[in-house]
């Protein structure tokens, strides 16, 4: 997934970016409201993770502001204020989930996983295409039973995908999911993860729709 960091503390933002980059998301880190508004102008975050105490706007208020602009991106608040009425404020102002500081990189990765499954209309980790199964919380994917051995890039990619079933994905939104600002990527980063999969899950698990993109195979394609 393709996150957006908004955190003005240099410690703790350093840490969540290296610990959520670890687990195979893309983390780009901004650390005041004014540049996290510029960033969601791109439209390529798949969740944004947000403080409210930043310098200049605060988090409230850029939240407001993208709401009010029609902007539906999921929004994981995360800040030190523990009060009530300001849980209350932050998800009445649009915020899909509200995380005190402190708290551990484990919670909050569950809580990431969570939204974005509730966006996805769907209530369980498990994401099944006929014999191909892909589980977001525990990373593990499994073919015909079998458990395959993905890199944090792979399994990405690979559940971008499997999220919206017959979808065609091109390789410039793919690449978005992979890689976060200051990233080198090479032009054929995407077809040599592509490659890899279909190596790993079969030749037939993912289609090549030409000149659009790419997507996950029918469910009778992957069992045969």
């Amino acid at each position: 997934m393709r996150l957006l960091l908004v955190e003005d503390d240099a410690m703790i933002g350093e840490s969540l970016q290296l610990g959520l980059g670890k687990s195979g998301h893309a983390v780009d880190w901004v650390q005041d409201g004014k540049r996290a508004g510029l960033a969601l102008k791109n439209d390529v975050y798949d969740l944004m993770v947000l403080d409210l105490g930043l310098p200049g706007k605060d988090g409230l208020t850029l939240l407001r502001e993208i709401r009010g602009r029609g902007n539906e991106v999921p929004v994981l608040i995360v800040t030190a204020r523990d009060a009530v009425d300001d849980r209350v404020a932050g998800l009445n102002a649009g915020a899909d989930d509200y995380l005190v500081k402190p708290y551990d990189l484990k919670e909050l990765q569950a809580r990431i996983h969570a939204v974005t499954r509730r966006r996805h209309g769907r209530t369980q980790p498990l994401i099944s295409l006929g014999a191909l199964s892909l589980d977001t919380v525990t990373r593990q994917v499994t073919m015909r039973g079998e458990q395959v051995s993905l890199s944090a890039r792979e399994f990405s990619l690979l559940h971008a995908l499997m999220a919206s079933p017959g979808a065609v994905r091109s390789r410039r939104e793919l690449e978005e999911v992979l890689y976060g600002w200051g990233q080198e990527v090479d032009s054929n980063a995407v077809e040599v993860h592509i490659h890899k999969l279909r190596h790993k899950l079969g030749a037939r698990t993912i289609e090549n729709v030409r000149g659009a993109g790419y997507r996950v195979a029918d469910p009778d394609e992957i069992d045969t």
